[in-house]
Parts: C-alpha cells; sequence; structure tokens
C-alpha cells in the first residue's frame, strides 16, 4: 500500500552527533538536494573547537540545523520539529531545544550502558519517560548499515562510519529531496577509494529504501518549492560568497587580487577557496602569522594589486598596526574579519558581534577607516564587492565586518548580472601632477580627498612613503604641528565624505505610523526581520531598519533615529552599536545584548519587541 504523504510549508532538522559521525556532511549534503529542489533555507552549523573531543561526551556533540520551507524564511529557525540523535550525548545536548511534539529518531545502538553513564544518565531515557511528549522512532542506525553492507569486504568500523548516509537517506525520503545530487557527490569524493565509495551508496540506498519499506515511518512530507524572484540560483555560505565577492571586486577593478593570511577559525574557508582560482589572477600566500599576512597584503598594494587579509577576532588584534600603518600611507587594503566568541581565544567555532569598536578605535592615534558588515551569507557578496570599491576609490584600508554565523551559514543566492555590479576605477597616477614637472603623492582629488595611487616604477613618480607623517603635499617627513593637524583632520575628512557616496538608511514602515524602530546590524538582520514579521502579524506597529555601513554612518541616520520614540538595538555583545549611536546622535537606544555564542532567536526577540510597544503604549 502506498504511503501516505502530507503537505508541510516548512520544516525544521536538525542532525547531532559526536565529531566523527559527519553531520556537517550529512546537513550539507541533505541542504544541498533541498536547494536544488527549489525550497527556500537557512542553516547553522554548529561544532566544538576542538579537532577530536573525547568521543561520546557532551563537549563533542556535532549539529546541524536547516530550516527549509516553500516561502521566504530569514533564520534557521529556533526549534527543531525534528531531531536525529546519533548517541546519548546528542540527545541530551540538544533535547531542551525541542518543542513538544517534536520528531525525535535516536541510533538505538549508541545507547549502551557506557554511553549512558558518559554523559550523567543513570538510566536510558528511552525507557524512562524522559522522551513521553515527543514523537520517537527508535533505530538501530548502525547495526542495520552494518547489516547492509555485509557483501562489501570493507572493515567493520569503516561501515560504522557509513551511518551517517544511511541517516541521510532515510531523511531524504521522508521529506522527499532529490537523491542524484548526493549520488554524484560520493561517486566524485570517493572515486579513487571503489570500496568505500560502494559502501556510502549502499548506505544511502538502505536508509531510502528502510524509509519505504518500514511501517514505523507511515507518512512522507512533502514541501513545494519556494517562490523566489526569476533568475539562477545557488546555495552558498558566506565564507564562499566572500571570495567570490573579493573576486568581483578584483575583476570589476582590473587589479590582481592578492590575498596575505593567516588560517583562523571561522575565516580560513576564505583562504582555501581563493586559493582554486589563479585563473582570475587570484594570488593567495599563506603566512607564518597574522602579521606577515597582512604585512604582504598591504606590500602588494602599494605594489599596484588589490590587497586582502582575512582573519578572526585574535588576529585582528596582531594586523592592527599595520592597518594603521595603511591608514597613513593611504593605500587601499581590504580587511575581512569573521568575528567569533572572544576574548583572548575564546570560543572559536561560536559566533559574537564584539568587534565593532576595535575595527573602529583598535589603532593608535586618530586612524579612521570604513566599516561594512554583510546581514546574511549571500549579502556577503555584496558586502565584500563593497569593500574593494571603498578601498580602491579611497585609497584606505577597509574593515568588512562577518561573523561566525554568516561564515557558514548558508542560503540560496541568486548570481548577479555581472554588468550590474559597480565598475571600480583604480585611477593609477600615470604623470606629475605638481609645478614643474613634479610628483605630488599626496595632493588630494576634490571629490574623494583621495591620493594618487602610483605603481612603484613608474617614470616620474617616485615618492617616500612610510608610517612617519607626511607633508600634506609632499609626502616628505613632517613633524610641524599645523601639517599634522592638518593632514588627520583630512584623512577623517575622507571617510567623512564616503557619507556622500553610500545609500541612505531604508526604514520598513508600513504603516507610516510606528512609534519604535528596531535597528541592527550585521548577522543579526534575520533574526530581527523574522521577530519583526512575528510582531506585525500580532498587529504590533514597529519600523525596521539595517546598516551595512557602520563607519560612517549613513547622512540621514540621526534623522532616522529621531523620528522614533524608541529605538531597540539587537546586537549579539553589550551594546558595542548602542554606545556609539549614543555618543553620535545623543539618542537614548534600548540596548537588547546576548552573549552566548549563538543567533537570536525570533520568538525570544519577538517578545521583547512586543514589550517595548506594550510599555510605550
Amino acid at each position: 500500500m502506498a504511503k501516505q504523504i502530507e503537505q508541510l510549508d516548512r520544516v525544521i532538522i536538525r542532525f547531532a552527533g559526536d565529531s566523527g559521525d559527519g553531520m556537517q556532511l550529512t546537513g550539507d549534503r541533505f541542504t544541498q538536494e533541498t536547494a536544488s529542489f527549489g525550497n527556500d533555507l537557512s542553516t547553522l552549523p554548529n561544532f566544538p573547537a576542538e579537532i577530536r573531543a573525547p568521543a561520546g561526551t557532551l563537549p563533542g556533540v556535532s549539529s546541524f540545523q536547516l530550516h527549509f520551507a516553500d516561502h521566504d524564511i530569514m533564520t534557521p529557525g529556533d526549534a527543531p520539529d525534528v531531531l536525529v540523535a546519533m548517541n546519548p550525548a546528542a540527545l541530551k545536548a540538544n533535547l531542551g531545544d525541542l518543542p513538544r511534539g517534536a520528531t525525535v529518531i535516536v541510533n538505538t545502538d549508541e545507547f549502551t550502558r557506557r554511553s549512558l553513564a558518559k554523559v550523567g544518565y543513570d538510566v536510558d531515557p528511552l525507557t524512562d519517560g524522559t522522551l513521553d511528549g515527543f514523537k520517537v522512532s527508535a533505530v538501530p542506525l548502525t547495526s542495520m548499515t552494518v547489516e547492509a553492507l555485509a557483501e562489501i569486504d570493507i572493515s567493520k568500523k569503516d561501515a560504522q562510519r557509513a551511518k551517517n548516509m544511511f541517516a541521510l537517506g532515510l531523511l531524504s525520503w521522508m521529506y522527499n529531496r532529490p537523491t542524484e545530487g548526493t549520488t554524484s557527490f560520493l561517486k566524485s569524493k570517493f572515486a579513487t577509494k571503489p570500496d568505500i565509495l560502494a559502501a556510502n551508496l549502499t548506505a544511502f540506498q538502505a536508509g531510502w529504501n528502510f524509509g519505504e519499506t518500514t511501517e514505523d515511518f507511515a507518512v512522507s512530507y512533502e514541501v513545494k518549492p519556494a517562490r523566489l524572484p526569476s533568475g539562477t540560483y545557488r546555495n552558498i555560505t558566506g565564507n564562499l560568497a566572500t571570495a567570490y565577492g573579493l573576486i568581483a571586486g578584483s575583476q570589476r577593478s582590473g587589479l590582481p587580487l592578492f590575498l596575505g593570511s593567516y588560517p583562523i577559525t571561522p575565516a580560513s574557508d576564505i583562504l582555501h577557496e581563493l586559493s582554486r582560482h589563479k585563473r582570475f589572477g587570484v594570488r593567495t600566500f599563506q603566512a607564518e602569522d597574522e602579521i606577515a599576512g597582512v604585512g604582504a597584503a598591504l606590500g602588494a598594494a602599494f605594489g599596484g594589486a588589490l590587497g586582502v587579509t582575512t582573519t578572526s577576532g585574535p588576529g585582528m588584534v596582531l594586523k592592527q598596526e599595520t592597518v594603521g600603518l595603511a591608514v597613513m600611507t593611504e593605500l587601499p587594503l581590504v580587511v575581512v574579519d569573521v568575528q567569533r566568541a572572544g576574548p583572548s581565544t575564546g570560543m572559536p567555532t561560536k559566533t559574537e558581534q564584539t568587534d565593532l569598536l576595535m575595527a573602529l578605535y583598535g589603532r593608535n592615534g586618530e586612524s579612521p577607516l570604513p566599516v561594512v558588515a554583510p546581514s546574511s551569507p549571500a549579502d556577503c557578496f555584496d558586502a565584500a564587492v563593497e569593500a574593494v570599491r571603498l578601498a580602491v576609490t579611497y585609497r584606505t584600508p577597509v574593515v568588512m565586518l562577518s561573523d561566525g554565523y554568516l561564515a557558514n551559514g548558508s542560503e540560496p543566492w541568486r548570481l548577479p548580472e555581472v554588468d550590474a555590479l559597480p565598475v571600480i576605477d583604480p585611477g593609477f597616477a600615470t604623470g606629475p601632477n605638481g609645478p614643474d614637472d613634479s610628483f605630488l603623492p599626496y595632493l588630494r582629488d576634490g571629490g574623494t580627498l583621495a591620493r594618487p595611487w602610483a605603481v612603484p616604477g613608474t617614470a616620474g613618480l617616485e615618492h617616500r612613503i612610510g608610517g612617519i607623517e607626511k607633508h600634506a603635499e609632499t609626502g616628505d617627513i613632517s613633524y610641524t604641528p599645523a601639517n599634522h593637524d592638518l593632514m588627520v583632520r583630512t584623512r577623517q575628512g575622507k571617510i567623512d565624505a564616503i557619507a556622500r557616496d553610500i545609500p541612505p538608511v531604508d526604514v520598513s514602515d508600513p504603516t507610516g505610523d510606528a512609534d519604535v524602530l528596531v535597528l541592527g546590524w550585521g548577522g543579526t538582520y534575520g533574526s530581527i526581520t523574522a521577530a519583526v514579521r512575528r510582531v506585525r502579524r500580532a498587529g504590533g506597529r514597529i519600523a525596521q531598519a539595517h546598516l551595512r555601513h557602520l563607519n560612517p554612518f549613513p547622512a540621514n541616520l540621526g534623522e532616522v533615529l529621531r523620528r522614533y520614540d524608541r529605538v531597540v538595538v539587537p546586537e549579539i555583545n553589550l551594546g558595542q552599536l548602542a554606545l556609539l549611536l549614543r555618543g553620535r546622535y545623543l539618542v537614548d537606544v534600548i540596548g537588547y545584548n546576548k552573549v552566548r555564542g549563538l543567533p537570536f532567536g525570533a520568538e525570544e526577540l519577538a517578545g521583547v519587541l512586543q514589550e517595548v510597544i506594550d510599555r510605550g503604549e
């Protein structure tokens, strides 16, 4: 008898297991098939910083959450509808996030007395009533996988490792996911290991067949494709989008891209990706440390290339002296800071928004520079292009503040029309610009206040450069008080002038009579937007705005803030943007701050916003 198919508009699934159980790969493959099917989606990978935490322990739990729907969604979801728990640790670590009625699929083979004791279970939670109120499917995933692979010449350990593919096959059947992409992926990944390939393909198909034939799963589910604007889409992570945006900026400026970088979580994927694109004129240098990486990037900028360096918070600290040198020499440099939880080493795989003040003020002296922040994984592409545009046009280092949530999360990305991307003109100096055929390396452009960019070796354009203060035109060393005051104000004025070259703050206020504005920046956009939608559906009047440019602020920001009685600023820090807004605009904004290493939950944030509205009324 054919099984029942139930229509759903959205589903949140979380795969959880030990670090060695392949949960990130499983989640990624389910995501790729969901993207190819045409659903809108958002993901949240969550894994330990340790390369291999003790097996079966709570610190070693790795999870991957996917929210997919037949309509536009903004977040990976607050609470999973389905939890796939590969062992007791995965169950215990994630059970508190599940709403009553959620589906729990557990790998019963791992619920041994020893595994239970490792995580503090005195009795088996599968039998003691712990899971009452949930829809529990107890499946011996490990032993069923080993049995399915009995005819394949591999070790028992290798057979057991394929249990994640069995789980993937089962979930793919449950939610009618395509399978062709995963099959092709496995054939490519294990092309030189035919036995391992056969094992993974067989396990994947066995999981699908189990769902099709067992009486334990009487219903499968269908989530129809979302209606998205027409175009060509692909699934993309924030780090991948950043790499593509840097390449696009390089191509639109005609400058070869040089990346000087040192591997650091969660930014390393940008280095890995850019190293694959030599055909686009990209050169990557994995330096011995953070200081060498940024130094090489600045040297490349001096030589006429697009200099880029990537890092996270601890590396950003080390780079700041050289970033200050880039401010003084007024050379284009893009610094991508993928923020993570701190201080010090902190929580390397968890997200935060705690580097804003460091990006603005973490250097000695008056050393202003532009700061931009993407709002979603796909938006990392546009933010990277914008960072390149500002750096090249204004001859300045630019900091792009991404974060771990955006870097590792993914969503559908509509490929842009290349001709629609901005043309970025490096405008190299080609000849003398001063009296008597002299070259004045700090003579300013009247509109941007940018100085000439003279490539070394260009005849007649020899000039002095370095970190000591420059004469306002000749670039000669100058200790004159009046000249230093002029140069400090000129460098600041150049950054301030960018406000004329960026879009004004766009405010969403459908009713036009909201008293409350919620203002965010960076990776909080999805959570804030989802929360605002909930408040509006409940009848609340609320306006929303989001900042990409954090220095300088858009020219109309002050007027926007003064338009509303109350301004709420949610941040994954202790109030850094709120501090800036209070100091700059004398507006007593309401900060909502959490630093848990996780994005805001939409329901939680909606409750906060509704309370602010209710207090005012």
